[in-house]
């Protein structure tokens, strides 16, 4: 079970069967330089949702739900981008809650 989500893709439904939460926290220079904004422009192009924000700390957080292997390739994007900014990330993966409809970043 699907819907139309940005363009011809599919975005997960809520509660769709399959899908996984992901819940990272990446520390280093990850805040000033273009990493959430990044992270959302590699999300948009995949079947995901979820958010990304800025930590008082200096880290990132970004939460995403989807299948796992999408969420493999978005991460795995993510660090290719903006690998060199990345010094520690900090993975945790559970079952979706279904709580987002859209990747957003988060002010």
């Amino acid at each position: 079970m699907t819907r139309e989500g940005a363009g011809d893709l599919d975005r997960p439904a809520r509660g769709e069967a399959g899908s996984e939460r992901r819940e990272v926290f990446y520390s280093g220079r990850v805040q000033g330089v273009g990493f959430r904004y990044t992270a959302r422009s590699i999300a948009t192009g995949l079947p995901v949702v979820g958010t990304v924000r800025n930590l008082p700390d200096g880290r990132v957080h970004l939460v995403a739900e989807g299948a796992p292997g999408v969420l493999d390739a978005l991460l795995g994007r993510i660090d290719g981008e903006m690998g060199r900014f990345i010094r520690g990330k900090q993975v945790t993966a559970g079952p979706a809650t279904g709580e987002f409809s859209s990747f957003d970043v988060v002010r």
